[in-house]
């Protein structure tokens, strides 16, 4: 494991954020599907995957929200229309 070492006589302070991880935030986008009530997700990574996901969910009749700029998606799955296999499907890599 890598060690970062920090010589000096000022104690450091701060916060840093950490950015979501695409192979958690995937199967909770596919568990949506399980409900009809709202699903939030939050601190979503800015990635392909996640957009491909979310463009075959759209297809599949989920209702999408995305806010970009706060990171969060809410996704609704209340009248699901369509479960044929997608192109968008073979855009994502797990």
């Amino acid at each position: 494991m890598y060690q970062i070492k920090i010589k000096g006589g000022i104690p450091l302070r701060g916060e840093i954020s950490i950015s979501g991880a695409k192979n958690a935030a995937l199967p909770l986008m596919a568990a949506s599907l399980l409900t009809d009530e709202p699903l939030l997700l939050t601190n979503m990574p800015d990635l392909a995957d996640i957009t491909s996901m979310l463009m075959l969910l759209d297809q599949h009749g989920v209702y999408l929200t995305t806010d970009l700029p706060n990171k969060t998606v809410t996704l609704k799955a209340q009248n699901i229309h369509n479960t044929t296999p997608s192109v968008c499907a073979r855009l994502i890599s797990i």
